[in-house]
């Protein structure tokens, strides 16, 4: 019974863990960013989120992309048998172009 309780709780952890992954496009970073915490995203992630107008605030473009799915985002979707399924984006703007 001791086994059970101790697998219940690792598989738990795992399939609630958080990952993270990084776009970088070579151009010099600026310290304007745009942080969107818990963007919706639905089944699966199938239905995306909504996509992040980073024209405005990034007049120079983009630098960095960054996504993650942090332990709570992922609680979230297992809860939610990933009908919801929240990420947390990271637009690091642009200071200027992608040198050559």
């Amino acid at each position: 019974m001791r086994i059970a309780k101790v697998c219940a709780v690792a598989a738990l952890a795992a399939l609630t863990g958080c990952y993270h992954y990084t776009v970088v496009t070579g151009a010099p970073e600026s310290d304007k960013k745009i942080d969107v915490r818990w963007q919706k995203s639905w089944v699966f992630g199938l239905v995306p989120p909504d996509t992040i107008k980073s024209k405005a605030t990034c007049a120079q473009g983009v630098a960095k992309v960054e996504t993650q799915h942090t332990f709570l985002n992922g609680l979230v979707r297992l809860l939610t048998y990933s009908i919801f399924t929240p990420i947390n984006p990271v637009v690091t703007c642009a200071s200027g172009p992608v040198g050559r």
